[in-house]
């Protein structure tokens, strides 16, 4: 499958973020891609740095004027698309909340995060509800998705839900970057450690992974692009810049991880009879 990504630099004017991601989305269909992944909170700037009540007026209704957009160009490029939205669900319920347009248009379904982190320049949990859908892939004409969103790329276990559900691949928008006051070398252990994991999931389910990192400095982070693809055995088909923007399209042998699990039939000897703790927060 021909998987294209857009890894891009915003600005505080919301309407050209979105404007300069419909025109990588028409390149990019132009280049035969069949799915295209963006950012998370593509729109804007990644405004949980600070705690402003302001600022859940970047919200949106879901569907609203995004899933609008969106799903017009998911219709007019015949491509399925990833988006990540700030939805306003009520007055008081926020989500970050991803949404797979499928290619005539049409929301196929969508994701609501799970894991939310609340770290100095990340202060997720004063805008985001945790996720109340659960782990479940989205099923669409170029396969069954398994999308999440950032900090749910840290945890196994949600890997291995969407793998045990069906997922064809690994899906991930992103947002995360280096800490200003960290040195070099911590910042670079802490940029492969991210890929490191996510490759690792790609490993112990067999399936492909599709990270997407926006890039560039960003009122007070510095966000780490290395937007990248890799295949069921963690094998890199693609990465991106850490500094500059990118598009690529990447194909993607979806088939290959029907081998690859019968070389490592991980799912197989998994031993479901003794993961009963795997549920308790710590086990004393």
């Amino acid at each position: 499958m021909k998987t294209g990504i857009i890894q891009q630099h915003n600005t505080a004017d919301v309407e050209a973020n979105k404007a300069r991601l419909a025109e990588s989305i028409a390149s990019l269909a132009s280049q035969g891609a069949e799915l295209i992944v963006l950012q998370e909170l593509h729109n804007s700037l990644y405004f949980c740095q600070t705690e402003s009540v302001d600022l859940f007026d970047l919200a949106e209704p879901i569907p609203g004027p995004s899933t609008e957009l969106f799903g017009r160009l998911a219709r007019r490029h015949g491509v399925v698309i990833v988006a990540s939205l700030f939805e306003r669900r009520a007055a008081g319920v926020y989500h970050n909340t991803a949404v797979v347009f499928e290619r005539d248009g049409s929301i196929a379904g969508r994701y609501r995060k799970m894991h939310i982190p609340d770290d100095p320049g990340y202060y997720e949990k004063f805008y985001f509800t945790p996720g109340d859908l659960g782990f479940h892939p989205i099923r669409t004409s170029v396969g069954c998705l398994g999308v999440m969103v950032c900090w749910d790329q840290w945890y196994p276990e949600a890997a291995r839900l969407m793998a045990l559900q069906g997922a064809d691949m690994l899906i991930y928008p992103t947002a995360i970057g280096y800490a200003v006051e960290d040195a070099p070398d911590e910042q670079q252990r802490q940029r492969h450690a991210w890929q490191t994991v996510q490759r690792g999931h790609a490993v112990a389910n067999g399936l492909p992974v599709v990270a997407v990192n926006r890039v560039g400095w960003e009122q007070e982070a510095n966000f780490w692009g290395t937007s990248f693809v890799c295949g069921p055995q963690g094998e890199l088909l693609y990465e991106a810049s850490e500094t500059e923007e990118a598009t690529a399209v990447v194909d993607v042998d979806l088939a290959h991880s029907e081998q690859v699990r019968r070389w490592w039939p991980f799912l197989r000897d998994r031993r479901i009879d003794a993961y009963q703790d795997i549920s308790r927060r710590f086990i004393d």
